[in-house]
């Protein structure tokens, strides 16, 4: 039997030919892999625009061959432009939120339905509490029915605690896209991206470093296979924070933001980044350091600075 491992940045690390009790599953289990009823096929968690998870498929392969399997492997290492992942990724996850949505509706419909179940349920008891008569010819009805609506009861319960459930879920998921391109989120972005550029260049370059005891570790630049593994990384890292740093432009000239830095913000000045307003006492270079009214210091980020209120004006700019 010949299997196919495929990647490409659009659908991530798949593999085809498998089939139900095979004896592929437990070595794709063992190596990571994952079902997709939606796929209908096996895949590598995390693959899509990614670079590919080489000791994965590598290892796979090997263990597939010595169960018997054909195995053959098929890698493209072209990456998608930001924007267009980002357009994938939205509509995914609108199509997520929709099906939550409606997942909730039809569980908020069987929640009603067991609700109206239950009072039915409870309906069919005697009036007023009336105890159980004992020997009596309508014993064995009256405990019936308590016991049907107990369950009804329980059932009314679980279903509306599924609903719940349901409904949490499908609000989360409506408010991920919103949430992703958050200004705080988007400029924690830029920053991770800017530190990932500064780290992989090291890598690819080579860098030196002075231990204690005055030892200088040298690190060589990278070469071969990994050098164009971290060649491809950096350049696919570069195409991100260019998008994000455009994401953000559009949002301080939109008003959505302000760019807030030493040029805005002054020592006296008050800012607020949570709830309450805190006192600046100095301005760094990429953050300001406050107090609050408890008299607690910190330091708080010019992006993650959501109003400002100058000294002499005692207004918000």
């Amino acid at each position: 039997m010949t299997l196919t491992i495929t990647h490409t940045a659009a659908e991530g690390t798949l593999i085809d030919g498998t089939a139900k009790g095979d004896g592929s599953a437990e070595v794709l289990r063992t190596n990571g892999w994952r079902w997709s009823r939606a796929l209908g096929s096996w895949y590598v968690p995390h693959s899509r625009d990614r670079e590919p998870k080489r000791h994965v498929i590598d290892r796979t392969v090997a263990q597939l061959q010595e169960a018997g399997f054909t195995v053959t492997v098929s890698v493209d290492y072209a990456r998608r432009a930001a924007a267009a992942v980002e357009t994938d990724l939205l509509a995914r996850r609108e199509d997520r939120a929709a099906a939550l949505d409606a997942k909730a509706e039809r569980r908020a419909d069987t929640a009603a339905a067991e609700a109206e179940r239950a009072a039915r349920a409870l309906r069919r008891l005697p009036e007023g509490g009336e105890p159980i008569h004992v020997g009596h010819h309508s014993e064995s009805a009256h405990r019936s029915a308590i016991a049907k609506a107990d369950a009804a009861i329980r059932r009314s319960i679980d279903a509306d605690t599924d609903a719940r459930r349901a409904r949490a879920r499908a609000d989360i998921a409506a408010g991920a896209n919103e949430a992703r391109y958050a200004p705080i989120t988007v400029a924690n972005r830029i920053e991770k991206l800017r530190a990932d550029q500064v780290s992989l260049r090291r890598r690819l370059e080579g860098y030196s470093r002075t231990l204690p005891g005055g030892y200088l570790d040298i690190t060589p630049a990278a070469t071969g296979d990994y050098a164009e593994r971290l060649t491809r990384e950096l350049a696919a890292v570069d195409e991100q924070h260019a998008y994000w740093q455009a994401v953000r432009e559009e949002q301080i000239a939109a008003g959505i933001v302000a760019n807030h830095s030493r040029d805005t913000i002054r020592p006296g000045d008050q800012i607020r980044y949570f709830g309450a307003w805190c006192t600046v006492t100095r301005t760094n270079a990429k953050s300001v350091s406050i107090t609050d009214t408890y008299g607690h210091r910190g330091t708080v980020p010019y992006t993650h600075i959501r109003e400002h209120r100058a000294a002499e004006k005692g207004a918000s700019s």
